[in-house]
C-alpha cells in the first residue's frame, strides 16, 4: 500500500533503512534478553502503556494517524484492500496521554545501526512539535532502540533539539554517536511487566521539574 503525505510525496518508514541526568547513567546494569528479539519497540510500548492503564498508573496510547483513502482493491467480494491512501496532515509523535497530571508526548524510533542513530529519523515538524508542548509545561522525550544491541534510551527533547540544531552547522554530525546517547540519556532494562518501564524516568525528569519551579 503507498501512503502519501499531504503535498502529495510518498511516505518513506526511516526506520526500515537503516535515560538523563541521574548522572548520565543507565538505570541499572543492562542484561540482555534474547527473548526479546522479534519484538518491535512500538509492540514493547503498547503492551507496557496497556500494563500502565489496567493499573491504572498512566493513560497513554499510540496516536491514531487519520488517512484519505484514495483506491481501494477487492481482491475477494469478503476481502478488501487499500493499495493506495494519502496522510490527512503531516503526523507528529507516535505516542501521548497523561500521567500524574502531566501531558506526555514521545517519539518511538529503532535503528539496526550499531554505533549511531540517524538524525534524518526524525522530522521538522516532530521537533516543533514537541518544542510547543515542552513550553506548555508537557513533557517530551524521544524512545530510541538499538534493535541489534537490544539496548534502548529515553532520550528528553531538550538534548534531542541541540544535537538537531548542530548538525546544520559546517562540521555538524548527521546522526547521534552511541556514546553520545549513553552520556545524554537514560537506558531502559526490560523487565517482565511492564515490558520498558519508562515511566521511572518519568518520576524523575517530573521531580526535577518540580525541583526547579520551587
Amino acid at each position: 500500500m503507498t501512503i502519501r503525505y499531504p503535498n502529495g510525496k510518498p511516505y518513506i518508514n526511516d526506520d526500515k533503512k537503516n535515560t538523563k541526568k541521574q548522572s548520565k547513567k543507565p538505570l541499572s546494569k543492562k542484561k540482555l534478553s534474547y527473548s526479546n528479539r522479534g519484538m518491535s519497540l512500538e509492540e514493547d510500548l503498547n503492551q507496557t502503556n496497556e500494563y500502565y492503564r489496567l493499573h491504572n498508573q498512566a493513560i497513554i496510547h499510540k496516536k491514531p494517524i487519520p488517512i484519505q483513502v484514495v483506491n481501494v482493491n477487492y481482491p475477494r467480494r469478503s476481502a478488501a484492500k487499500i493499495t493506495e491512501a494519502y496522510y490527512r496532515k503531516a503526523s507528529t509523535t507516535d505516542y501521548n496521554g497523561v500521567y500524574r497530571g502531566y501531558y506526555i508526548d514521545f517519539e518511538a524510533k529503532e535503528t539496526r545501526n550499531k554505533t549511531s542513530f540517524p538524525l534524518k529519523n526524525f522530522h521538522d515538524h516532530q521537533l516543533e512539535h514537541m518544542k510547543k508542548c515542552v513550553e506548555h509545561g508537557g513533557i517530551c522525550f524521544v524512545i530510541i532502540r538499538f534493535s541489534v544491541l537490544l539496548r534502548v534510551f529515553l532520550l528528553e527533547y531538550s538534548d534531542l533539539a541541540v544535537l538537531w540544531e548542530k548538525q546544520f552547522e559546517a562540521d555538524g554530525k548527521k546522526s547521534i554517536p552511541l556514546k553520545t546517547i549513553e552520556k545524554l540519556a537514560y537506558e531502559l532494562d526490560y523487565t517482565i511487566a511492564p515490558r520498558l518501564p519508562y515511566l521511572t524516568v518519568v518520576d524523575q525528569i517530573i521531580d526535577r521539574m518540580s525541583h526547579d519551579y520551587s
